[in-house]
């Protein structure tokens, strides 16, 4: 897992650059990175891409403060739910549900505040982390303030490696 504390700093670039140098050896590999979307020069929100070329929104800024009961938001931020449970959940239950044979690895970019809000995603990492064979090449924040339990269950495991990207 690569964590950073500040955001630009490359983590999903190097997760491309590997995701790219693995797939040209053959191993087979499955997961989704997100990225930035801009407009004029500034970030409006986040998309979720999969390693199979789908597409979907993340988050995107709001154009109001006020907020509804069933919105989610990380600062300016509004989290599409659906949209990325609806990417994320089927890629995350099919190298759950591979045999030995078809293990893969697995990235998830990122384990993040936005991600979070998805229960059943939170439930997918799990089972994903503790399946036999899957190898997860991931991103997770570097803690401040509150921890995000999922992150530093993740981040505690024995058999996670976590290299801090700056």
């Amino acid at each position: 897992f690569f964590p950073s504390l500040f955001l630009g700093v490359g983590k999903t670039t190097l997760i491309q650059k590997v995701t790219q140098a693995l797939k040209s050896s053959g191993i087979p590999i499955d997961g989704f990175y997100t990225e930035e979307v801009r407009e004029g020069g500034r970030r409006t929100g986040f998309d979720v891409v999969t390693l199979s070329g789908k597409r979907g929104p993340l988050s995107r800024v709001s154009s109001d403060s006020s907020t509804s009961r069933r919105e989610y938001r990380v600062g300016q931020y509004v989290v599409d739910l659906v949209s990325f449970e609806q990417l994320v959940l089927p890629m995350l239950r099919n190298v759950n549900h591979g045999s030995d044979a078809d293990k893969k690895i697995c990235v998830i970019d990122e384990i993040g505040k936005m991600e979070l809000f998805s229960q059943a995603f939170i439930q997918a990492v799990r089972q994903t982390l503790t399946g036999s064979g899957t190898v997860v090449l991931g991103t997770i924040p570097i803690p401040k303030g509150k921890p995000l339990d999922l992150v530093e269950e993740i981040r505690s495991r024995k058999d996670v490696k976590v290299f801090n990207v700056s």
